[in-house]
C-alpha cells in the first residue's frame, strides 16, 4: 500500500556517506520532532533526477530554511558512494541537501513507491516523489505519475503547497 498524507512514515535505515566512510542512518531519527522534506529519484545521474529534481531543490533551499525546514533529504536507491559523488557534482551537497542511499530499497518498499523498468537496467527502484514529514508524519506527498517527470515533486511545486 502506497504511503498516503496523514500516515506515519515507517522507519527504515539507509546509508549515508560520512567522513569515515558509510554510515547507517535511521530515518525515523531523521524526522522525530523535525520538518524535514523528502524526495526521491529514481537513479543517480539518470536524466530528468540529474537535470530536473535533485537542482529544483537545490534552487529552492533557502526558501525551504525560511519556512523553517530542517533539513532536505534525498533518497535514492544507489549506493553511498554513487551517491557522495553525486551530490558534489550537482551542488546538492554544497546547498546542504542530504544524500541518502536506500540500498536495499527497504524505505521504498516500505511506502510502496517501488517500481521496475528492466529496460533502463532499473531494478527495485524508487518512483519519483516529494513529502513534507513533520514529526515522522506525512503532512504533504506529492508523487508523480511517471518517473521521467518532475512537475508535482519539483521543489517549487512543494513550497507552493506548503
Amino acid at each position: 500500500m502506497t504511503i498516503s498524507q496523514g500516515d506515519q512514515l515507517p522507519d527504515a535505515t539507509l546509508v549515508e556517506m560520512g567522513a569515515d566512510g558509510p554510515s547507517p542512518v535511521s530515518m525515523a531519527d531523521k524526522t522525530k520532532g523535525r520538518k524535514v522534506v523528502i524526495f526521491a529519484v529514481p537513479g543517480a545521474y539518470t536524466p530528468t533526477c540529474h537535470s530536473a529534481h535533485v537542482p529544483s531543490f537545490v534552487r529552492t533551499k533557502d526558501q525551504f530554511d525560511a519556512k523553517g525546514v530542517d533539513e532536505i533529504i534525498c533518497v535514492s536507491v544507489n549506493d553511498p558512494f554513487v551517491l557522495k559523488a553525486w551530490g558534489e557534482v550537482t551542488g546538492a551537497t554544497a546547498a546542504g541537501i542530504t544524500m541518502l542511499g536506500d540500498t536495499e530499497s527497504a524505505f521504498t518498499k516500505s511506502i510502496g513507491m517501488e517500481f521496475d523498468a528492466p529496460p533502463a537496467g532499473l531494478l527495485s527502484r524508487s518512483k519519483r516523489y516529494a513529502m513534507l514529514v513533520e514529526d515522522g508524519k506525512v503532512t504533504l506527498f506529492q508523487p508523480e505519475e511517471s518517473p521521467g517527470m518532475c512537475e508535482v515533486s519539483a521543489g517549487e511545486a512543494l513550497l507552493d503547497n506548503m
